[in-house]
């Protein structure tokens, strides 16, 4: 199974690359950034940095979006990166939040996203597309390969990943809400005639090591309770256009009844003040908080279901002491495991 980390690129850029360096090091294999090019740092150049300074890892977007970048432009900012250290990128890619929204835009039509994914994973990997009334191809980047992974929640963006995409983003680590999100996403693809194992899932949450006592569980609550804030965002989306009858798991849609509005300059932070309505029980579905022993529980879980990849959000207190807790501990148990399965 592999592991990921997923960072703000919140000045210094210097901190980002450093923390992405530490995870190449302690055997981690992917590192994700935000991209919210207002409320962080644009996340392309670090990606830059992040790979000049690494031997291993592969970097991208959790999760850009197909309206505050230009498709072409995306895709060449892909290849270069390939063509400058190999193919050791993969685009994330949503129908947009905090990047969009906090310009006062609506995330992207699905019909928008899905034309998308195919004009930045094509010109990516050296192919000619159609866009608009042209035919372009990029004449340089005939080596380079990207695969493009898409994130979604609702009904009719699981479909469609299991459509077109080449990976499924899940930004939570519930397992009953995994199991519906993951067949969703493998029967449209069966649907579609495409193999589902041919699909990566990732599973992507806040990971925060305790020692196992209760007031360091509270801590680790409120370091974490931003994250369902999140991805309160999205689910109110889903329950606004399909309403509550939508389909998908109701713990996942309850719990936003009690959401009155959301600050964007407070967006993916540790103290979210606009984040309270989250309960204790959605913090602790959708993050993995308490000792070792039950991140490697969880974790077994996730893959079971069929999860390829779980990438840890760290956006806490205690981010060098979660990386080495996961390579000292998680890891190699959950690979252990893996390998005794195989």
């Amino acid at each position: 199974m592999d592991f990921g980390i997923v960072l703000q690129t919140t000045p210094p850029s210097a901190r980002v690359v450093d923390l992405a360096v530490q995870a190449d090091r302690l055997g981690f294999d992917h590192v994700w950034t935000f991209d919210s090019h207002i409320l962080w740092q644009d996340p392309y150049p670090i990606f830059g940095q992040i790979l000049d300074h690494t031997r291993r890892v592969m970097v991208g977007p959790m999760v850009t979006n197909p309206t505050t970048r230009d498709w072409t432009v995306t895709a060449s900012l892909f290849a270069t990166l390939n063509e400058m250290y190999g193919n050791r990128t993969v685009c994330g890619i949503g129908r947009g939040d905090s990047a969009v929204r906090v310009e006062g835009g609506r995330p992207s039509t699905l019909k928008v996203l899905r034309d998308a994914v195919g004009v930045i994973r094509g010109l990516a990997s050296g192919e000619s597309v159609a866009y608009g009334d042209s035919t372009l191809r990029l004449p340089w980047a005939s080596k380079s390969e990207l695969e493009v992974w898409v994130a979604a929640y609702g009904p009719k963006a699981l479909k469609l990943t299991g459509e077109v995409a080449d990976g499924y983003i899940l930004q939570l680590a519930d397992p009953q809400i995994t199991a519906w999100m993951v067949e969703a996403v493998r029967s449209a693809a069966r649907d579609a005639g495409r193999d589902p194992d041919d699909i990566t899932i990732c599973v992507a949450a806040p990971a925060y090591i305790t020692d196992g006592s209760a007031e360091a569980a509270e801590h680790a609550r409120d370091q974490c309770r931003w994250f369902g804030g999140m991805v309160g965002n999205h689910v109110a989306d889903i329950v606004s256009r399909y309403g509550e009858s939508s389909g998908v798991p109701t713990a996942l849609t309850d719990y936003i009844k009690a959401r009155e509005g959301y600050d964007y300059n407070q967006h993916g932070r540790a103290g979210n003040t606009h984040t309270t309505f989250v309960p204790d029980e959605i913090v602790d579905r959708f993050c993995i908080i308490g000792p070792p022993e039950e991140h490697i529980k969880r974790v077994e879980e996730l893959r079971e279901l069929g999860v390829d990849q779980f990438a840890v959000y760290l956006q806490h207190d205690d981010k060098e002491h979660t990386l080495a807790a996961y390579a000292d501990h998680v890891m190699p148990a959950v690979n252990v495991a893996t390998d005794a399965r195989t």
